[in-house]
C-alpha cells in the first residue's frame, strides 16, 4: 500500500498527464466501485425499509455527512496542497510540522462536533437513535478522509482507492445486506452502515506512517509553509467544504423538514445516480490536484491548463453518457427501487441535465483552490447554497421532492458558471481544449441524437434499447480510435 517518494522533477507535459492518467484510472476503478455500492446501499434502503423509515436513514446520513465536515475543519484540501508545494520546492522539512498543524485541532473538532449530533438529535429531522448511531462514527470518519488527503498530497493515490473507495464501500453494502437478509431494525441498519469507517482510519492512517517513513527531510530553507499560511488557505476552504457539503446534503434535510420522510426518501433515492458522477469527478480531480498544485507553484500556466483540459475531458467521457442514459431511461431506473418511488422521474431529468453543464466545466473549485484562490471559492460556494435555500424554500412546500431537484440544479449551475468565469478571466485557464469538445460531441451523437429522432417517432422499448446499445458500441469505437487526443492531448 506504499509508494517511494522521490525528489520532485519538473514532468514533461507528456510524464505528467501519463502520471495523471495512471493514477486516474486507478482512482476512476475505485469510484466505480464507490459509486456503485453507493447505489447499491440505496437500492437495499429502499427494498428493506419502508418510505418513512428510509427516509429517516437518509436523513441521517445526510446530517453524518454535513457534521463530519464541520469536524474535519477544511484541512483536507490543504493536507494535499502544501504537501504538494512542498515537493514541488525539493523541501519536506516541516511535512511534520504540517501534519501536527492540522491533526491536533481535528482530533478536538471532531470529538466535538459527534457529542453535539448525540445531544441536539432530538431537534434535528429524522430520528434521534439514527442519528445517535451514526455520531459514535464521525470521528473515525472525519480523520479517514484527512489521513488520505495526505497521502495523495504525497502523491499516493493506492491508499485512497483501495481503503476509501474499495474496501469501505464494499463493507458497507455486505454488511446492510446482512441487515437486509437478517430483518434486523434501522438503527442496525444506520450502526453497520458507519462501522467500516473504524478500520478504514487505522489503515489510513499505517499507510501514511509508511509514507512518512519514506520522506527525506532535507532542510533547503525555501519552503513557504507557516502555521498562519496553513490556516489561512484552510480558514476559507474550512466554511466552503461545509457549503459544499450542504449542497449535496441539506436538501434532503430540507424535503423531509417541509414536505416529509417519504418525500425525503424519493427525492435520494430519484439522485442517486448523481453520486456515481461526482464520484468520477473526484477520482479524476484527486490524481491531477496534487500535478496541478505543482505546476502553479512553479507558474506553469501552460502544464496547469494541458492538465485541467485533459481532465475535464476524462469526466465528460465517462460521466456525459451516464447522464444521458439516466435521463432517457428514467422511468426504468426508478423502478429498480420499488413502485414507491416512481414519481421521480421529474427529479432525475432536472438533476440529470444540469449534471450535464457542470461535468463540461470541469474541476473548476479545485483548480481555484490550488491556485491559492481560496476566498473566491468560498464566495462561490456561498452563492450556490444561497441560491438553493432559496429555491428550496419557495419550492419544496409546493412541490416536494421537484422542487428540491430544482434548488439543486440552480445552485449546481451557479457553482460552476461562476467559478468558469473567475478562472478564464482570472488565471487564464479554461477547460475546453481538443480533448473536451471531442468527448462532448461523441456523447451527444451516439447517446443523445438517436433518443432525440427516436422520440419524434415513438417507438418500443425494445427499439430504444436496441439504438442505445449500437451508439455504445460506436462510442466505445471511437473512443479508441481518438484515444491520442483524449488521452494524451495529441492529433
Amino acid at each position: 500500500m506504499t509508494e517511494t517518494l522521490e525528489r520532485p522533477a519538473i514532468e514533461s507535459p507528456g510524464g505528467m498527464l501519463r502520471g495523471a492518467v495512471r493514477g486516474g484510472i486507478a482512482n476512476l476503478a475505485g469510484a466505480a466501485c464507490t459509486g456503485l455500492a453507493g447505489v447499491g446501499v440505496t437500492w437495499l434502503a429502499a427494498r428493506a425499509l419502508d418510505p418513512h423509515a428510509a427516509g429517516a436513514f437518509f436523513a441521517a446520513t445526510a446530517t453524518f455527512g454535513l457534521g463530519v465536515t464541520v469536524g474535519k475543519l477544511g484541512v483536507q484540501t490543504s493536507l494535499v496542497y502544501w504537501p504538494a508545494r512542498m515537493r514541488a520546492v525539493g523541501d519536506l522539512s516541516r511535512f511534520a510540522e504540517c501534519l501536527r498543524v492540522a491533526m491536533i485541532p481535528v482530533a478536538f473538532a471532531a470529538v466535538f462536533v459527534a457529542a453535539g449530533l448525540w445531544f441536539a438529535a432530538g431537534v434535528l429531522p429524522g430520528r434521534p437513535d439514527l442519528i445517535r448511531a451514526l455520531a459514535l462514527f464521525l470521528p473515525a470518519a472525519a480523520f479517514t478522509d484527512v489521513l488520505l488527503s495526505t497521502t495523495r498530497g504525497l502523491r499516493a493515490m493506492r491508499p485512497t482507492v483501495l481503503l476509501d473507495r474499495v474496501m469501505r464501500p464494499a463493507a458497507q453494502l455486505a454488511l446492510l445486506a446482512l441487515v437486509w437478509v437478517a430483518g434486523w431494525g434501522e438503527q442496525v441498519f444506520a450502526a453497520l452502515w458507519a462501522v467500516p469507517y473504524v478500520p478504514t482510519a487505522l489503515l489510513a492512517g499505517y499507510a501514511l506512517a509508511k509514507l512518512y517513513s519514506l520522506t527525506k527531510p532535507e532542510k533547503s530553507a525555501v519552503t513557504d509553509f507557516t502555521p498562519r499560511r496553513f490556516w489561512g488557505f484552510t480558514a476559507p476552504r474550512a466554511v466552503a467544504s461545509l457549503a459544499q457539503m450542504a449542497l449535496q446534503r441539506i436538501d434532503v434535510l430540507m424535503v423531509a423538514a417541509l414536505a416529509g420522510l417519504a418525500p425525503a426518501a424519493m427525492y435520494a433515492v430519484a439522485g442517486r445516480f448523481v453520486i456515481l458522477g461526482q464520484f468520477v469527478n473526484q477520482g479524476v480531480s484527486q490524481s491531477a490536484q496534487p500535478r496541478l498544485a505543482e505546476r502553479l507553484a512553479v507558474r506553469d500556466a501552460a502544464g496547469a491548463n494541458l492538465l485541467y483540459r485533459q481532465a475535464t475531458a476524462w469526466v465528460v467521457l465517462f460521466c456525459w453518457p451516464m447522464y444521458l442514459l439516466v435521463f432517457t431511461y428514467a422511468p426504468q431506473y426508478l423502478r429498480l427501487f420499488g413502485e414507491h418511488y416512481e414519481n421521480g422521474v421529474g427529479v432525475v431529468r432536472v438533476l440529470a441535465a444540469a449534471m450535464l453543464v457542470a461535468t463540461a466545466c470541469g474541476m473548476v473549485d479545485v483548480v481555484l483552490a490550488m491556485a491559492g484562490r481560496t476566498w473566491w471559492n468560498l464566495a462561490n460556494v456561498g452563492l450556490a447554497l444561497l441560491v438553493m435555500l432559496g429555491v428550496d424554500a419557495v419550492l419544496i412546500p409546493r412541490s416536494g421532492a421537484l422542487g428540491a431537484a430544482a434548488g439543486l440544479a440552480a445552485a449546481v449551475l451557479v457553482n460552476n458558471l461562476v467559478p468558469l468565469v473567475q478562472v478564464v478571466h482570472g488565471l487564464g485557464l479554461h477547460p475546453f481544449g481538443r480533448a473536451t469538445l471531442l468527448a462532448c460531441a461523441m456523447a451527444a451523437g451516439f447517446f443523445a441524437a438517436p433518443q432525440l429522432l427516436l422520440w419524434a417517432l415513438h417507438p418500443g422499448l425494445a427499439v430504444r434499447l436496441a439504438a442505445t446499445g449500437a451508439g455504445a458500441v460506436a462510442y466505445c469505437c471511437a473512443a479508441v480510435r481518438f484515444r491520442t487526443v483524449l488521452m494524451q492531448g495529441r492529433t
